[in-house]
């Protein structure tokens, strides 16, 4: 589930369309990695382009860079982005945006070895990917792991914090 808040921006709002948050694991070298995957079903008022566009726009206006740049969370404290773990979830923050998902035991022990999760925000919209409906393993790999997908979103370590800091 996805709220926005009011205020000014240089996007429109209903241009995002609706926004989902997924998070899963998956094996890295050093053992298993916790992923977040926020991404637009494409159905905003300008369609999936539109949503493209005003995604990448509330990216560059929270200084995301969008591409092959990995932000380290840890290192940039002002970073407008936050995940708080609550009662199996992720909750993620940012302005204009507050987002949450039940996470997978997997994922949430993950999370607890690393202290963070790996975050990426995807401009490219994933309209089969509806929220609260069961993704395909397979169907999950070809979106996020799709150079076009990868080199057109946003990537962050996103350090894990609990409700009581």
């Amino acid at each position: 589930m996805t709220s926005t808040s009011s205020g000014t921006s240089s996007f429109r709002v209903a241009d995002l369309g609706t926004l989902a948050v997924m998070a899963f694991s998956g094996e890295a070298p050093d053992g298993d990695m916790p992923y977040l995957l926020a991404y637009s079903l494409g159905d905003g008022d300008g369609g999936p382009e539109g949503s493209a566009a005003a995604i990448r726009q509330l990216l560059i206006d929270n200084e995301m860079p969008v591409g092959e740049t990995l932000v380290d969370g840890s290192r940039k404290p002002d970073l407008p982005l936050t995940l708080v773990i609550e009662e199996g979830r992720a909750v993620v923050g940012m302005p204009h945006l507050n987002a949450q998902c039940v996470a997978p035991p997997e994922w949430l022990a993950a999370v607890g070895e690393r202290g963070y999760a790996y975050f990426l925000f995807a401009t490219r919209a994933w309209p089969v990917a509806e929220p609260g409906r069961p993704v395909a393993p397979e169907d999950l790999t070809a979106f996020a792991g799709d150079e076009e997908t990868l080199l057109s979103a946003s990537h962050v370590l996103l350090p894990a914090r609990s409700p009581r800091g």
